[in-house]
């Protein structure tokens, strides 16, 4: 569309001829209608009225006078900075025969058009800084994962003295008076023996076998320099000791005693043999202590076979031998799982959790190479299971249909899809560290959000701490009651500044984003209150999960389904050994030993080298003293 100013000497208003034809929105009778203001009488008119001034006054009536500094704005969307419309209505009556009325009413509705394209146009403008914000949020969030610390356990938004990060170079950041603490930090504690602890013992080194070794000097240096007399023999210096290790292989080299019979007694053979060795895979050359380290070294410290197998590069072990062993074993360990599934399903608690697990094989009805392993851990046993999906009916399957009791996990919308927990047969208990690292993420993408995170992450601190302080005393005792009315009245307080904070109504997104998900999710955060037993969060399953973590990053998965299985089968035994504290290596060396006596085979009766049934003397044989960490720890100690 076309608009031409004309300006016209003889009328105090321009007129404005349109050569294009009106859109159709702007005769929508919707639009706001828009005036025209009055241009400048020009100078050198006179000052009396003319017939144009009359004419020009009956049809656009005067502007009312400006409203004074004291008198408010009538339309609150005049004070946000709208253009004024000053002119009212034409009057319906008003010189019907002017020429230029037609061209009035036609420019105002252009005006009305115009400025709904200007109101939209706005709202597009709005619209586009609120994303660049978000993204501009987004990126610097994925900033601080990628480059900035992993560690969410001493992070600076926890400590009361401490000011929150202050980020100068992004457009919404707080000014930098507001980011200076009001006080210094904190100083952190010095690494090392802290002031007031019991010195640690020294370790015993008795029970190792001892190579002696004496140290002597030459011919040439055991005689005077100046008259070359030699030295005569004085005793010994202080002895001292060094540990050392030494990994050797050696062959095994059995020889079998024949015996030939002396006497003629039918029934008795001529010849008679020592029995022969048993193995634990029939025709392999390897023995058990191979086979016990390398599925240490693969499994329980996430070490490729490979590295293992470069590392004894002298000792010539072929990796196709290796590979086909390990397919062998894994049948030896599936009825073990098969009991610690068993178990698993008897108890009331379980963390649960899962992660990818790489398989490359292709297999029907799979598209892709991502697996997931998911665990389930209890009080005595951990099962790892390993499955094509993501889905509930893999915890639906694992759990069977006589589970009852809380499961802690996060806030995956698998678990809330699962079949027992809306038939009410399993309670779902949500971790609050996942809670508290939503706080994180905005105090991190977004800094002038900085304080009200810090505010929230203190509340959250402030949970921890009097769930901790309520279970160091004795349940039902009179400490135990008044902390336990504490930390009610600490959650009921967080439950009222969320339920304010949502009713407000300019509330920033990010804000609202994370209290609507802390809202959702509130009866199972708040479900250890009134069940002590269960923890606050899902920390325990996450670090007993991460050694599947660990090799997958080593590793890269499985090259084939049953390698998935026997990683799945050894992460659930090496975990369940860990908590009862049996040494790995002894409790797979008994096993393995048990199963080559059965010709290759699991043995008859397998509950018995489950850990809560192993008898008094295999407990304190394969035990772990308290102050070892084990065969069966985290792979960094």
């Amino acid at each position: 569309m076309k608009l031409t100013f004309i300006p016209d000497p003889r009328s105090p208003c321009r007129v404005i001829a349109a050569d294009d034809p009106q859109p159709e929105e702007s005769w929508s009778p919707q639009a706001i209608n828009k005036r025209i203001a009055p241009a400048p009488a020009p100078s050198n008119l006179a000052d009396g009225p003319t017939s144009a001034d009359e004419h020009a006054t009956a049809v656009l009536p005067a502007p009312p006078p400006a409203p004074s500094a004291a008198e408010p704005p009538k339309d609150a969307s005049l004070a946000a900075g709208e253009a004024a419309d000053f002119l009212p209505p034409l009057p319906p009556g008003c010189c019907p025969d002017c020429p230029d009325r037609s061209v009035l009413i036609q420019t105002r509705q252009q005006a009305n058009f115009y400025r709904a394209m200007l109101r939209a146009a706005k709202q597009r403008e709005a619209a586009k800084d609120a994303r660049i914000a978000e993204l501009q949020a987004e990126i610097r969030i994925l900033k601080q994962r990628l480059y900035g610390s992993k560690s969410e356990s001493r992070h600076g938004a926890d400590q009361p003295k401490t000011a929150p990060p202050h980020d100068p170079l992004a457009e919404d950041a707080a000014p930098a008076e507001a980011t200076t603490p009001s006080a210094a930090s904190q100083p952190r504690r010095k690494k090392g023996q802290q002031k007031g602890n019991p010195v640690p013992k020294r370790r015993d080194y008795s029970h190792l076998p001892v190579l002696s070794e004496e140290r002597v000097l030459s011919a040439e240096e055991a005689r005077c320099s100046c008259c070359g007399k030699p030295f005569a023999p004085g005793g010994y210096e202080e002895d001292s000791e060094m540990i050392e290790i030494e990994v050797k292989a050696y062959r095994r080299r059995i020889h079998r005693r024949r015996y030939l019979r002396t006497c003629s007694c039918p029934d008795t053979a001529a010849v008679v043999a020592a029995p022969i060795v048993p193995r634990v895979l029939p025709h392999s050359p390897f023995g058990v202590s191979v086979w016990v380290q390398i599925l240490l070294d693969k499994y329980n410290y996430a070490r490729a076979t490979h590295k293992q197998l470069d590392d004894l590069r002298g000792h010539d072990l072929d990796l196709a031998a290796v590979t086909g062993g390990l397919k062998r074993l894994a049948a030896l360990f599936t009825p073990i799982c098969e009991k610690l599934g068993e178990r698993s399903r008897q108890q009331g608690l379980w963390n649960a959790d899962e992660t990818r697990w790489p398989v490359f094989q292709v297999v029907a009805g799979k598209a892709g190479n991502r697996w997931y392993f998911w665990l389930f851990e209890s009080a005595d046993c951990v099962v790892f299971t390993l499955d094509k999906g993501r889905a509930h009916d893999v915890p639906d399957a694992h759990f069977g249909e006589k589970a009852r009791g809380i499961v802690m996990v996060d806030r995956y919308s698998a678990y809330k899809a699962m079949q027992h927990v809306k038939q009410g047969r399993l309670r779902l208990a949500f971790c609050w560290a996942h809670q508290r690292r939503d706080f994180l993420d905005v105090e991190k993408s977004w800094p002038k959000l900085s304080d009200w995170a810090v505010g929230w992450l203190g509340r959250i601190g402030e949970l921890y701490k009097r769930n901790e302080d309520r279970l160091k005393e004795k349940p039902e005792s009179l400490p135990f009651k008044e902390k336990d009315q504490r930390l009610r009245q600490a959650v009921e307080q967080m439950h009222q500044s969320m339920q304010g904070e949502l009713h407000e109504e300019k509330l920033h997104p990010a804000k609202r984003a994370v209290l609507q998900s802390m809202q959702e999710h509130w009866e199972g955060l708040t479900l250890f209150v009134d069940h002590r037993h269960v923890p606050m969060d899902n920390n325990a399953g996450e670090r007993t999960l991460r050694i599947a973590a660990l090799c997958r990053k080593n590793f890269y998965g499985s090259g084939c389904e049953w390698s998935g299985k026997l990683a799945a089968s050894m992460f659930s035994i090496l975990a369940t050994l860990k908590k009862h504290r049996l040494n790995a290596r002894k409790w797979l060396t008994a096993y393995l030993q048990a199963c080559a006596q059965a010709g290759g085979k699991p043995p008859e009766d397998v509950e018995q080298w489950l850990p809560w049934n192993l008898s008094a003397e295999q407990k304190k044989a394969m035990g772990q003293p308290q102050d070892e960490p084990g065969e069966a720890n985290d792979p960094d100690g």
